[in-house]
């Protein structure tokens, strides 16, 4: 067996041992860093990433947030205009209910002042009055005390038309507010025409009405009962009168 010869260790050797163990220690201490560097920029990367999409996300909800602000108060302004509209509207409608109101009063007025005036024909319920001369002694001094003047006819035209009469007539001839009564002996005139008794005054309107105030006590039948008139009273629920004739 033969022994195993040893070399001696130069000094130059040595030298190279210790140059190459510090490549090693270099190469380990390089290779550790750039491990930890490496780490880190991974680290540091998701960090980045996760950090810009938390800040992504962010800016996402605030703009998010910042539409439904305006949004919420674009829907307030609506809201108000709506409302606001509508108020117009039920201002409309109540001024169109006032016109229309207003309309029809004027309507309805102008149609009772056409039926006073009497220039259009009239139908309705209403009362029927006749006035007779009352039977006279020829003895008495004076006949007229006996017979209708025109002063018993104007306290019934007045009556009727105190109590809502719309539309008169005496014997088929229209009364107006300025129609002309005279009694010229048995007869009377109405705004040029003549008529002979008995006197036939109709009354278009509340035959109720009417009739009431006519028979008030101490009223308009009781003076014309004392004036010795025949007086009698008829409610009718329909009368017709003509419209105002002017031929003479």
């Amino acid at each position: 067996m033969k022994k195993r010869r040893l070399i001696p260790l130069t000094k130059k050797t040595n030298d190279e041992y210790k140059k190459r163990g510090r490549h090693i220690l270099f190469s380990v201490v390089f290779l550790v860093l750039g491990f930890i560097l490496a780490f880190s920029y991974r680290t540091l990367g998701t960090h980045d990433e996760t950090d810009n999409i938390q800040s992504a996300s962010f800016l996402n909800e605030e703009k998010y947030r910042e539409d439904l602000i305006s949004q919420q108060e674009r829907n307030k302004e609506l809201t108000d205009e709506i409302a606001a509209k509508q108020e117009e509207i039920h201002e409309y409608e109540r001024s169109f209910s006032t016109r229309e109101e207003d309309h029809a009063g004027l309507v309805e007025e102008a149609q009772d002042l056409r039926l006073l005036l009497g220039v259009i024909p009239a139908v309705g319920q209403g009362v029927k009055i006749t006035l007779k001369d009352a039977e006279y002694d020829p003895v008495e001094q004076n006949p007229n005390d006996y017979i209708v003047h025109e002063s018993h006819i104007f306290r019934v035209i007045n009556e009727l038309k105190i109590s809502g009469a719309q539309g008169l007539a005496i014997n088929g001839q229209r009364i107006t507010s300025n129609s002309y009564i005279k009694c010229t002996g048995p007869v009377i005139t109405i705004d040029g025409r003549t008529f002979p008794a008995p006197f036939v005054i109709e009354a278009i309107g509340d035959m109720d009405v009417l009739s009431a105030s006519l028979h008030l006590k101490g009223g308009v039948i009781d003076s014309l009962i004392r004036d010795n008139i025949v007086v009698t009273t008829e409610q009718l629920k329909e009368i017709q009168l003509s419209a105002l004739r002017t031929d003479s």
